[in-house]
């Protein structure tokens, strides 16, 4: 069994009459039992098999395209966002998809920020201005674009059903002035180095949902900086593992675990469940990575046998999109279109790509069989077996 609880917190009540949580300062008390000192273990060597497997895959820089895509569609999801992963890389290989253009820049955003953040890890440590940075390149022309992009809240927001009034609100989080108080201990606490890596940040994700700092996108942010933490504390070299897909998966879970931290500081619990959450996306980007990296194998022993180096070339760049026409192999791979036109035709013919729709202009092709493996749902397990 989990430890005993400890306190996450304290509620105040504020002018307006509703009550506000304010976290307490990070690290809690942690009492190590069994299995959670077990579920931290299997998570460390699940991150560490895919750092290290999947860093030894043959195109490990062309499969982080998809996954980070893959990642953004889920993690949108979480926050209401439709759109699939089909629609995102259709439309950014240049088709026509039907979906709001707001879903696909949202998802779209997702995608930029996470770029941005990686790249500025050369530079920046995780802190409050990276924070903000990361925010305004989310919220950047959407929906959330009216509330501040890279910028604090500077009023009291709050979660529940939507359209409900604050007295009504199911968690409030500190009020803005106490909240940058928070937001300082926060970013201390992440450049600690007292507590184990995936601990840490478990506990750092609970704590930046509880302060909630801006008025929008604080969900896709939190889940942000996992992967930009893992990757600054040298767990992974490149962003292959995403927990949104678990997260999404099991959504009620999710905001329970929290939740439940807040309101009775099981902080084993959330612990428990953040760390198997770990675990298994890590084990699933690897089974993934795996797989197409097989068909790719196969499909670039075929495209051999064809005597064209531009058709081999294209199966490496279906790694980064399954989707293509034909002017944009021709752009990519610096051919005449005639040339990328034979070669989509062989890969065509060895039923590696399909037409998506029936055009005689603009068409698009799509290789399935990779489409398929990234849009698979996970195959998660809710527990670590004891």
């Amino acid at each position: 069994m989990p430890g005993k609880t400890q306190e996450a917190g304290k509620r105040v009540r504020c002018p307006g009459g509703y009550s506000a949580f304010i976290p307490n300062p990070l690290p809690p008390p942690l009492e190590w039992g069994p299995r959670l000192l077990r579920v931290l273990s299997a998570a460390d060597h699940a991150v560490g098999r895919l750092a290290g497997e999947g860093g030894r895959l043959p195109n490990p820089h062309l499969l982080i395209r998809p996954f980070v895509r893959r990642e953004a569609v889920l993690s949108s999801r979480i926050e209401g966002t439709q759109a699939t992963l089909g629609e995102l890389l259709a439309a950014e290989a240049g088709a026509a998809v039907n979906r709001s253009p707001e879903d696909l820049r949202e998802v779209g955003n997702y995608v930029a920020a996470l770029e941005h953040g990686v790249k500025r890890l050369r530079k920046l440590p995780l802190s409050l201005r990276l924070v903000r940075e990361l925010h305004a390149r989310l919220m950047e022309g959407v929906r959330g674009d009216r509330a501040t992009p890279g910028e604090f809240r500077w009023t009291q927001n709050w979660i529940g059903p939507p359209g409900c009034a604050i007295e009504d609100a199911r968690f409030v989080p500190p009020p803005s002035d106490t909240m940058r108080e928070c937001l300082s201990g926060w970013e201390k606490f992440l450049h600690d180095r007292a507590l184990p890596s995936l601990v840490q940040i478990g506990l750092a994700h609970y704590q930046f949902e509880a302060i909630h700092p801006f008025l929008d996108g604080n969900g896709r942010v939190g889940r942000l900086l996992i992967i930009l933490f893992l990757i600054e504390r040298g767990l992974l070299p490149t962003p292959l593992l995403y927990v949104s897909a678990f997260f999404e998966a099991t959504r009620r879970d999710y905001y329970e675990r929290l939740l439940a931290v807040s309101e009775r500081g099981e902080w084993a619990e959330w612990l428990e469940y953040f760390l198997n959450a770990v675990a298994r996306q890590a084990e699933d980007a690897l089974g993934r990575a795996q797989r197409i990296n097989a068909l790719l194998a196969r499909w670039r022993t075929e495209a051999a046998g064809t005597s064209s180096k531009t058709a081999l070339a294209l199966v490496d760049l279906l790694a980064g999109n399954p989707f293509w026409t034909i002017r944009k192999v021709a752009e990519r791979l610096g051919v005449a279109y005639t040339t990328a036109e034979r070669a989509v035709e062989r890969l065509e013919a060895a039923s590696i790509v399909v037409q998506t729709r029936d055009a005689k202009r603009n068409r698009v092709y799509c290789a399935r069989e990779i489409l398929d493996i990234l849009e698979e749902p996970a195959r998660l397990r809710s527990t670590v077996r004891t």
